[in-house]
C-alpha cells in the first residue's frame, strides 16, 4: 500500500517513522508547504521508501494532486485542514486520517460527509490521537465485549516524570490548546442526562504504578463523539491526570481573569490580553525541551454480561522513547493514526464512509499492533457473580 502523509511536523514526522517501518507499506509521501522542512525529515529518516512532496494545503487543487497518488492519507496538520482534507479526500476517492479538532465542530464537519464518503467508496476516520483517539477504541472495544452498556469513565494525561514546580507540568501539545481544554465547559453524562460542567472541577486522587499520588479533573473535549454513538449510556466522564495541586493553581489564573480570550486591560495607555502575557510568561517554565515525558490512561467500560455486572478496564503507560528521543505523547499519538491507516489500506476495516474510532476499528488487532512499537495496552477484566436484578 501507498500512504501519504500531510505535515512534516513532530506527529507527521513520526507517523512518516513508523510508516517507512512496516512491511504492509511500499511507499510513504511526506507533503510539507515548505519543501526543505519534508526533505530535512525524509532526509532524517533515511529510508527509500520515503519521498518529500511540496504541497500548500489551503489549496483544494494541490490537496488533490498529491492524495491522489497515494490509498490512504494521513492528514497530521492542524486541525483547521481537516475539513478540506476530508472533502478532497473524498473528490479524489482516497481514504483519510485525522488527528481530531473539537473546537469549532471540525470533527462534526467531517462526520457530516458521510454519505458522500460512501458514495465516493472511502473510508474516513476523524480523531485518531490519543484523546480523543485512543480512549475511543479502547471503549468501543469494551462496549463490544458487554450485553448492556452503562458507563465510560476516561483518565489521560500527558505529564512529566520529574515534575517541577510551579506547575509540575510541561506541554507536548500547545500551551494556548491546554487553555482551551481547561477552560471550556466540560461535556458529561450523569444519570442518564447529557449537560456540561466547568472544566477543572471535581478533582479526584488517582494512582498509577511507579508514579505518586496523582490528581484527575473535568477537562473539554475529552468524550469527543463518545455521547453521539452511546447515547444510552448513564454515565460518561473525562479527566484529565496531573500531579496533585495543579488543578488548584490553574483555577486561581482562570479566576483572575488570566486566560480569557475577550478580556483586555489598559497598561500604561497600551491595550494589553492578560492571556497573550501569560502564554509567554508560561513558556518558557513548560516547555518540556530534553526532559522526560510520560503518557498516562486508563478506560473504564461498565454494564452488563449474561445478566451479571461487568467491567472492562484498559491501561497504558507509555514513556519517551531514550534511543530516539520522541516524546511519550507522539509515540502513542503517531503510532495510532499510522496503525489505523494501515488496516484500512491492508482492508481490516473495510467500511465505507465516516466513522468515529469507537465505531470501526477492530480493539484487538489495535492492542496488539501498538504492543508491537512498545506501546503497551493492559485489559482487566471483572465479572461479578451476583446477577443484576430486573
Amino acid at each position: 500500500m501507498k500512504i501519504g502523509v500531510l505535515g512534516s511536523g513532530l506527529m507527521g514526522k513520526e507517523a512518516a517513522r513508523d510508516l517507512v517501518a512496516s512491511e504492509g507499506v511500499a511507499a510513504v509521501g511526506l507533503a510539507d508547504i515548505d519543501l526543505s522542512r519534508a526533505q530535512q525529515v525524509c532526509d532524517q529518516l533515511n529510508s527509500s521508501k520515503l519521498t518529500a512532496y511540496q504541497v500548500n494545503a489551503s489549496s483544494e487543487q494541490e490537496l488533490a494532486n498529491y492524495m491522489r497518488q497515494f490509498d490512504v492519507i494521513i492528514n497530521a496538520l492542524f486541525y483547521s485542514f481537516n475539513e478540506i482534507v476530508a472533502r478532497t479526500a473524498i473528490q479524489v476517492g482516497v481514504n483519510s486520517v485525522d488527528l481530531g479538532g473539537h473546537i469549532g465542530h471540525m470533527t462534526d464537519k467531517v462526520l457530516a460527509m458521510k454519505e458522500d464518503a460512501e458514495a465516493a467508496g472511502v473510508t474516513l476516520i476523524p480523531d485518531l490521537g490519543v484523546a480523543p483517539g485512543m480512549i475511543n477504541i479502547l471503549s468501543g472495544y469494551g462496549a463490544s465485549k458487554l450485553d448492556k452498556l452503562d458507563s465510560i469513565k476516561l483518565f489521560v494525561g500527558g505529564i512529566p516524570v520529574r515534575p517541577e514546580p510551579p506547575l509540575e507540568y510541561n506541554h507536548v501539545f500547545s500551551m494556548e490548546g491546554v487553555f482551551d481544554h481547561y477552560t471550556d465547559p466540560s461535556l458529561i453524562i450523569r444519570n442518564g442526562i447529557k449537560q456540561e460542567i466547568p472544566s477543572l472541577s471535581e478533582v479526584e486522587s488517582i494512582h498509577f504504578e511507579k508514579f505518586g499520588p496523582l490528581e484527575a479533573f473535568h477537562t473539554s473535549g475529552g468524550t469527543s463523539t463518545l455521547s453521539i454513538s452511546y447515547p444510552e449510556l448513564e454515565t460518561l466522564e473525562y479527566k484529565t491526570i496531573r500531579y496533585p495541586g495543579h488543578a488548584q493553581k490553574f483555577k486561581l489564573l482562570v479566576d483572575l481573569n488570566l486566560t480569557r480570550m475577550d478580556y483586555e486591560v489598559d497598561v500604561k495607555g497600551q491595550k494589553v490580553n492578560p492571556r497573550e502575557v501569560l502564554l509567554k510568561v508560561l513558556d518558557p517554565i513548560v516547555e518540556l525541551g530534553e526532559k522526560d515525558d510520560a503518557v498516562l490512561l486508563r478506560t473504564v467500560i461498565s454494564g452488563e454480561k449474561a445478566g451479571m455486572p461487568a467491567t472492562y478496564q484498559y491501561e497504558m503507560t507509555t514513556y519517551k522513547d531514550r534511543n530516539t528521543q520522541v516524546t511519550a505523547m507522539a509515540r502513542a499519538t503517531a503510532n495510532t493514526i499510522s496503525v489505523v491507516a494501515q488496516m484500512i489500506g491492508n482492508g481490516t476495516i473495510a467500511k465505507k464512509g465516516v466513522f468515529p474510532p469507537e465505531k470501526c476499528v477492530p480493539g484487538a488487532v489495535y492492542i496488539k499492533e501498538m504492543a508491537k512499537r512498545g506501546v503497551n495496552i493492559i485489559e482487566t477484566e471483572q465479572l461479578e457473580k451476583t446477577r443484576v436484578s430486573m
